[in-house]
């Protein structure tokens, strides 16, 4: 049964935002339009990403805990972490509107961009020769910088009351796929191309690799869901 675990995690991720989905409040499957297409483009961005840090050794997968199914070096379960943890971030944006309409952390959004793309840009400078951590850093600062010059503090504060909140189960999937409950881990880390830093036996840098994911699902949500409103 080991062989389903990381199987298992994306069924977790998935089951209760697609199981809601359909709800009459949210009505979260209205959205799929605007939705499954940010989920593709973002998910094609980082599985390139992917299949290039997996095949120079900066993280690798482990044979125990995955079906044995592989579409260019990934595993089949890495393919679809990048739909079902986007789908189910997303439902976590949506109801976070509906449940609180006002955007409480709009007044922060500026500064959040301010302290967070100069300081993910030194961190990536000063770690140069961590490949994880300076690519991670860097692209992170890219993905703010981007998303404030198209849409400004707009939906800044909806993206970090849904980052904050997304950490929870963030950390706690990810510290299943990282050892947390196992003898050993799913994804397996080479540390000598990151801090070394973790939160439980979550590396430090995949808080920024989601926020990255999380806040490029957002803008090419909003960004489909905008167009489809103007016409």
């Amino acid at each position: 049964m080991e062989k389903y675990l990381y199987l298992a995690v994306n069924l977790f991720a998935i089951s209760f935002p697609l199981i809601r989905s359909f709800e009459s409040r949210v009505k979260f499957a209205s959205k799929w339009y605007a939705l499954f297409p940010a989920i593709v483009i973002t998910a094609i961005f980082f599985l390139v990403w992917d299949h290039w840090f997996t095949v120079i050794g900066v993280w690798e997968f482990n044979p125990r805990y995955i079906l044995g199914i592989y579409i260019f070096e990934l595993p089949i379960e890495e393919w679809l972490f990048f739909f079902t943890v986007p789908y189910a971030c997303m439902f976590i944006y949506e109801v976070l509107i509906y449940f609180f309409p006002k955007d409480y952390f709009k007044p922060i959004g500026k500064y959040f961009i301010i302290i967070m793309i100069p300081l993910l840009l030194l961190l990536a400078f000063f770690n140069f020769d961590k490949l994880y951590t300076a690519v991670n850093f860097s692209v992170g600062a890219v993905a703010l910088a981007v998303h404030w010059l198209i849409f400004k503090d707009k939906y800044m504060g909806r993206f970090l009351f849904t980052y904050l909140v997304h950490l929870i189960p963030f950390i706690i999937c990810n510290g299943v796929l990282t050892g947390g409950l196992t003898p050993e881990p799913v994804v397996i880390y080479n540390n000598a191309e990151n801090l070394g830093i973790r939160i439980w036996t979550v590396p430090i840098e995949d808080t920024i690799y989601s926020m990255t994911m999380l806040l490029m699902n957002v803008s090419f949500f909003e960004f489909f869901r905008k167009r489809k409103t103007i016409q």
